[in-house]
């Protein structure tokens, strides 16, 4: 089991995606007290820095209309 990504409940709590690297099955994991924050940050900061789509292409496809629904 690889962490992915941090899920949050309504309640702020934080839970831990794994995905396993055989079969590709998802599950969570409630975060420990003795989990390193820095870790779960940088987990949580993962979609951020190493987006799954590339920024770069953004420009271009402003130019042939395409407009980002918010």
């Amino acid at each position: 089991m690889e962490p992915i990504s941090i899920a949050t409940k309504s309640d702020g709590e934080w839970s831990i995606v794994h995905k396993c690297v055989g079969c590709g099955q998802l599950r969570t994991n409630r975060i420990a007290g003795d989990d390193d924050e820095l870790v779960l940050l940088a987990l949580a900061l993962r979609p951020i820095s190493a987006p799954a789509f590339p920024l770069d292409q953004f420009p271009q496809m402003r130019q042939r209309g395409f407009e980002p629904r918010y």
